[in-house]
C-alpha cells in the first residue's frame, strides 16, 4: 500500500482541549521570490492576496474581541478567547512583515490595497458608538457574528494548506510555513469564534444571513487582491477579469490554489442547524506541525 506524504495524511488521535497560546514565530524574507511557487505565477498571487486582506482583518478580530471580553463571564471562554487574540495578533504581525519585506523589495505598491483594507476593517466593520446601549450591543454582536463566518473560512482555508501538496509546485519554504503555522492555528483554535457568536446569542437565522453576506464578499476581495498583485507584477500581463478568472480555474484545477466549490460546500455546512467547527480540519494534524514549524524552532533555539 502506497502512503501519503506524512503531511497529507491526517492524524487521527485527538489531543483533547488544547490551551490556546501566541507563537512568537520568526521569518526571514530576504531571498523570498514574489512568485513563491514559481510554476504557478496566478496561483502564487491568489494565496498572496491574504496578505493583503489579513493584517487589518486580524486586528479587527483582536480589537473586537477585546471589546467583548469584559461581558464574558464564562472564565473557560475567557481564556480562550485571550489565546485566540494573542494568535491573532501575531498572525496580523507575520502577515505585515510579507508587506513590508517581501512586495517591496519586488517594487509592488500595496498602500492602495490595504488603505482599502484599512476602511473596511477599521470603519465599515469596526466599533460604532451610539447612544442607545442596546443598538451599540447589537452592533458589537453582529461584528462577533461576521468574526465567527470569516473564522470558518480560514479554518478551511488552513486544513487546505496542511493538506496540499504545494512543493511539487516548487513553493518556497518560507512562505509555505507561514501560511502552514497560520493555517494550522486557525484549525487549532477554530472553536473559539463559534462558542462566542453562540454565547453572545447569534442564533440560526442570523449565522445563516451572516454566510450569505460573507461568502460574495470574501470571494471578491481576494479576486480583486488578486488582480491588483498580477495587474502591479511587470512580469505579468494586465489581465481582465474573465481572463483572470479562467487562469485561477487553471490554478485550482491543478491542486495550486484551494477550489471555490469545495470552499462553497464548506460554507453551506453553516446552514445546518446542528453546526459546529468540528468536521472543519484535525486539531491533532495542526498541534503535530506547530510542534516542527520551522518559524516556530527558530525562535524557540
Amino acid at each position: 500500500m502506497k502512503l501519503l506524504p506524512s503531511r497529507a495524511r491526517r492524524v487521527t488521535i485527538d489531543p483533547g482541549e488544547v490551551a490556546l497560546q501566541a507563537r512568537n514565530v520568526q521569518f526571514d524574507w530576504r531571498d523570498t521570490p514574489l512568485h513563491w511557487m514559481p510554476a504557478e505565477p496566478i496561483g502564487s498571487h491568489l494565496i498572496n492576496a491574504l496578505n493583503l486582506l489579513l493584517p487589518e482583518g486580524e486586528r479587527m478580530f483582536c480589537q473586537t474581541f477585546s471589546e467583548a471580553l469584559p461581558l464574558v463571564k464564562d472564565e473557560k471562554l475567557r481564556e480562550q478567547m485571550l489565546g485566540f487574540i494573542g494568535q491573532e495578533s501575531m498572525h496580523a504581525e507575520a502577515h505585515n512583515g510579507v508587506l513590508d519585506e517581501v512586495f517591496a523589495a519586488h517594487g509592488i505598491d500595496v498602500e492602495p490595497y490595504v488603505r482599502q483594507m484599512e476602511f473596511l476593517f477599521r470603519k465599515t466593520l469596526g466599533p460604532r458608538e451610539s447612544e442607545n446601549a442596546r443598538r451599540e450591543f447589537q452592533t458589537l454582536v453582529e461584528r462577533l457574528g461576521f468574526i465567527a463566518t470569516l473564522e470558518h473560512f480560514f479554518a478551511f482555508l488552513g486544513d487546505w494548506v496542511l493538506n496540499a501538496d504545494l512543493e511539487k509546485f516548487g513553493a518556497d519554504p518560507n512562505v509555505l510555513d507561514l501560511f502552514r503555522w497560520h493555517g494550522a492555528e486557525e484549525v487549532e483554535h477554530r472553536f473559539v469564534a463559534h462558542d462566542v457568536a453562540e454565547y453572545f446569542d447569534v442564533g440560526y437565522v442570523r449565522r445563516c444571513a451572516l454566510m450569505l453576506i460573507t461568502f460574495p464578499i470574501f470571494v471578491s476581495l481576494l479576486l480583486r487582491g488578486t488582480k491588483y498583485l498580477v495587474r502591479q507584477d511587470p512580469s505579468l500581463p494586465d489581465m481582465r477579469y474573465p481572463r483572470l478568472v479562467l487562469k485561477i480555474f487553471g490554478s485550482m484545477w491543478r491542486g495550486a490554489s484551494p477550489g471555490i466549490p469545495s470552499l462553497l460546500w464548506s460554507a453551506l455546512s453553516v446552514f445546518q442547524p446542528g453546526y459546529t467547527p468540528a468536521s472543519v480540519g484535525s486539531t491533532a494534524q495542526a498541534v503535530a506541525y506547530l510542534a516542527k514549524s520551522p518559524a516556530a524552532q527558530r525562535m524557540a533555539s
